[in-house]
């Protein structure tokens, strides 16, 4: 990204050339509420975007691409990692053992959830990986027993 359009908000269409996708995309993810909505945005004005909308976005893209999650699933590890923020934040506020005992501990349900997500789709790509293997093994013996 050049410096100036650094400096200045992007419209939708800038994002989707930057991020590889759609304005559709970004205003569906937008109404799902899996990007905010965008900053300075009347009634009837276009939208503007910051390069942290489009790292987000990224961000986004590339974990649906990465885990192959459907939007539902892309969205709760969305949630998850913004409830550890709050806790982040409450965090550095306190130095009571016992609030931080429980920070803590709801930080380990959040991760909890977004492990369960993807060691979901680890444990269904390794069975695809199985199932080709098998598959490789019977062509190949078909192919050894024709000679």
């Amino acid at each position: 990204m050049s410096a100036a359009a650094q400096e200045r908000p992007l419209r939708i269409g800038e994002v989707a050339e930057l991020t590889g996708t759609t304005p559709r995309t970004i205003r569906y993810y937008e109404e799902i509420g899996l990007l905010p909505e965008a900053e300075d945005r009347e009634h009837g004005k276009r939208r503007h975007y910051t390069p942290d909308d489009v790292e987000r976005l990224r961000e986004l893209l590339r974990l649906k691409d990465l885990l192959g999650l459907s939007l539902d699933d892309l969205k709760r590890i969305v949630e998850a990692e913004a409830a550890r923020a709050v806790l982040r934040e409450q965090w550095q506020q306190t130095e009571d053992p016992t609030e931080q005992r429980q920070i803590l501990e709801e930080a380990l349900v959040h991760l909890a959830a977004q492990l369960k997500l993807v060691r979901a789709r680890r444990t269904e790509i390794e069975r695809l990986e199985s199932e080709l293997v098998a598959r490789q093994r019977r062509v190949k013996s078909r192919l050894k027993s024709l000679g």
